[in-house]
């Protein structure tokens, strides 16, 4: 009995972790669609996000069928409870990067208002978060999942600093309001993405060791 649960376990996270994986392969699609005006990448995204999708209710379900069929304790529920709560930030986080790339499909039919210096940066540390992320899971490391944690500082302060700089041009010229808006919009479907990741990172802790203790950053 034990073995079979074991078993089920390990096919569940590896579930997670391969969805989580599906979302990370949506991130340099978001870039090149962004950064690059590919936007004929834009049914590539949103193929991988249907793939987010059938896997978030495939493994739900598998969570639940793991509960009822073992009544798993201690850290087995534990770890069961992590991947249901961390199913539908995974899930948000691709429909995260599919605005970003539609978002950016759309900037791409005029102009661009400026370098996205700092949304393609935020796009790298997003994508060093998630492996991060990945590997913290697979190997149940408190000490990188709090290093996750750490790096979505970074994100925020991005965040921030795009954010400054475009009311900066909304006030230099209204023209550029709805580019800037939209650019805005970008930024915090990024940060969003962040804040899914740091979320399932925080988690760890309490998986591994039991203490719901708040991870300081």
């Amino acid at each position: 009995m034990r073995e079979a649960l074991e078993s089920d376990l390990r096919a569940v996270l590896n579930g997670a972790l391969n969805m989580l994986g599906t979302v990370e392969r949506m991130l340099p699609v978001a870039a090149d669609v962004l950064l690059h005006e590919n936007t004929e990448r834009l049914e590539e995204i949103r193929s991988l996000d249907r793939e987010v999708d059938a896997l978030e209710a495939q493994l739900e379900a598998e969570c639940l069928r793991i509960i009822a069929l073992h009544q798993p304790v201690a850290r087995d529920l534990r770890m069961v409870a992590l991947i249901l709560k961390s199913l539908s930030d995974i899930e948000r986080m691709g429909d995260y990067a599919v605005h970003v790339a539609e978002d950016g499909a759309e900037l791409a039919q005029a102009p661009a208002l400026k370098k996205y210096v700092n949304l393609a940066r935020m796009l790298e540390r997003l994508t060093e978060m998630s492996q991060n992320l990945r590997t913290a899971l697979a190997d149940r490391d408190v000490a990188r999942a709090e290093n996750t944690i750490g790096m979505d500082d970074e994100v925020d302060e991005l965040y921030e600093q795009i954010q400054r700089e475009l009311v900066t041009y909304m006030l230099e010229d209204p023209r550029n309001i709805s580019k800037a808006l939209m650019l805005m919009r970008v930024g915090r479907s990024l940060e969003r993405i962040g804040d899914h990741m740091e979320n399932i990172a925080e988690r760890v802790r309490y998986w591994v060791t039991g203490n719901r203790e708040a991870i300081e950053h």
